[in-house]
């Protein structure tokens, strides 16, 4: 077996086995995000790079399925329209990417979840600042120490690790768990 495999899960098991401490944030989030979704709000997911992949993909847990057939639930991956990225990127700046579509389609009740395994993303600082202004609930999945984004956040789950890969791989574990616990609160499951 390769030694690369065996360390990365390793290394992994150890961050999992301090994942535990997270248990009320996770919680939290989870609770704010069905409020949300029961009150007739989205949910909104923005990142870069993986957390980009991340973003879509738990979107599309919500809007889709994730445990059993039910009805979608409205959520959206703020890095999904190219057409919005590249114009928004071009017209103005990379860094307003997200922060101009949370302006148009933020609403107060809804939910931004910024992912930043750095927790220093200028792009996902700026959609959350727009979403503070407009009365959203902002959700940081983030890593290493939550970086700037960690204080601005309503919540703020960080993944105590420095290794993308790792906070990235946990990332997933802490969605998926969230989509569960939205089905659970919401009696969808």
């Amino acid at each position: 077996m390769s030694e690369l495999f065996l360390k990365n899960v390793a290394d992994q098991v150890v961050v999992l086995q301090s994942l535990p401490v997270l248990a009320g944030v996770v919680d939290d989030a989870a609770q704010r995000l069905a409020t949300a979704l029961a009150s007739g709000g989205k949910a909104m997911f923005c990142g870069n790079g993986g957390s980009a992949a991340d973003s879509q993909h738990l979107a599309a847990e919500l809007t889709g399925r994730f445990i059993k057939d039910r009805p979608p639930l409205a959520a959206l991956a703020l890095s999904t329209d190219t057409s919005a990225l590249t114009c928004i990127g071009n017209d103005y700046s990379f860094d307003e990417v997200f922060a101009r579509q949370v302006r148009g389609l933020g609403r107060a009740g809804d939910v931004l979840v910024g992912i930043s395994t750095s927790g220093n993303s200028r792009n996902v600082i700026r959609a959350i600042e727009e979403a503070k202004g407009l009365g959203v609930t902002v959700i940081g999945l983030l890593g290493r120490d939550g970086g700037a984004i960690r204080a601005m956040c309503d919540v703020a789950i960080v993944v105590p690790s420095e290794v993308t890969a790792r906070i990235q791989e946990s990332h997933i574990l802490i969605g998926h768990t969230l989509c569960g616990l939205i089905e659970e609160r919401l009696g969808l499951c």
